[in-house]
């Protein structure tokens, strides 16, 4: 197992770095320090053909031009929380409003955008990297000073573990998740539309015009929404569903995991043989089959189009501190944010 190390371009003064794990079962993991962003993952396929599973670019001025949020990690909240603005302890905090009226992901730069320190770190058949930044009181509208600490660890079982902490020493609001685009095909040679997707889910978030939730939990049985079975990608993006219509046809939405606890979700594609098994701690994944991924730019080498990516993004409900029944996204002055995600990666022999 190692770690290659190169210079991948520069951001206000300060070096951007690319970091490559490599494990001993032919698996290999490329991050950045800008944003913690996962640029590559080579897996094999069912003839062992080593290729590239997520979007990325390979030129670093790409990532501030175009980036829908590739690989980065997202945060101080992930998603989108409406009318840019929340109450907590009676007092309203006003935050960037980067999506129309609403914050989405952050703010401006947020989490995504930032260079973090980084350290490796190595562990008996795992090997990875800590990256670690200190936002501060105010950024992007939050209260505290937030201490984040983020964990890529890559094992000789084909697994990216990711874990997420976080200190504040004034109460906030946290709610962080990593926005890969997955493409099991390698290499972009398809699109994600024949990519099935398989979870234990009996609800999923109504959403409003604006595609924050509006409160409502619809029931998700003998729509596109049901996953119990396993179902086609397409399937919601070819639906007449009102909630499929709204967000461009296909799905922008968060499903709500059936049971307390772990949860595993099973995302593969059948021609490549591939297979990604995800668990997460947390008790949602907003499933974004990239309906709005478009423009006049190429990710290697391939033009963007629509469906080019699936994200499976784990964490709490979007705007939950606008809903008080969701589970709560508050953090309290010297409570530890904890949450993991790991993702295995398989194929068909």
């Amino acid at each position: 197992m190692k770690i290659i190390e190169r210079l991948f371009g520069h951001y206000k003064g300060e070096s951007v770095k690319e970091y490559t794990l490599y494990n001993d079962s032919g698996m290999s993991v490329s991050c950045l320090n800008y944003g913690c962003i996962i640029s590559k993952i080579m897996v094999p396929d069912r003839n062992g053909n080593v290729e590239n599973i997520v979007l990325g670019f390979e030129d670093f001025n790409a990532y501030l031009k175009w980036s829908p949020y590739f690989g980065a990690i997202v945060g101080r909240v992930a998603g989108r929380i409406k009318g840019a603005s929340f109450n907590l302890d009676g007092k309203k905090y006003s935050l960037a409003a980067n999506d129309n009226h609403n914050h989405l992901h952050g703010g401006k730069e947020g989490l995504s955008s930032v260079i973090w320190k980084t350290e490796k770190m190595e562990e008996e058949n795992a090997i990875g990297l800590k990256f670690f930044y200190h936002s501060s009181d105010g950024e992007e509208g939050y209260p505290g000073n937030l201490d984040v600490t983020v964990s890529y660890l890559l094992t000789n079982d084909n697994e990216l573990k990711i874990t997420y902490e976080g200190k504040t020493d004034k109460k906030t609001l946290v709610n962080l998740t990593n926005h890969s685009y997955f493409n099991l095909s390698g290499n972009l040679k398809r699109d994600c539309l024949e990519h099935s997707l398989q979870l234990e889910t009996d609800f999923f978030l109504e959403l409003s015009p604006d595609f924050t939730p509006t409160g409502r939990l619809l029931d998700a049985k003998n729509t596109p929404f049901d996953f119990k079975q396993g179902r086609k990608l397409k399937d919601g993006i070819h639906s007449s569903h009102p909630q499929n219509v709204l967000v461009g046809q296909g799905y922008d939405h968060p499903l709500v995991f059936a049971n307390d606890g772990e949860h595993t979700m099973v995302l593969r594609e059948e021609e490549s043989g591939r297979t990604l098994l995800v668990t997460t701690d947390q008790p949602c994944v907003v499933l974004y089959s990239g309906n709005q991924l478009e423009g006049p730019f190429s990710i290697s080498d391939v033009p963007a189009r629509k469906y080019l990516g699936v994200c499976l993004e784990t964490q709490v409900f979007p705007d939950a501190i606008n809903h008080p029944d969701f589970p709560s996204i508050i953090l309290e002055r010297e409570e530890l944010y904890y949450s993991t995600t790991k993702y295995r990666f398989l194929f068909d022999k």
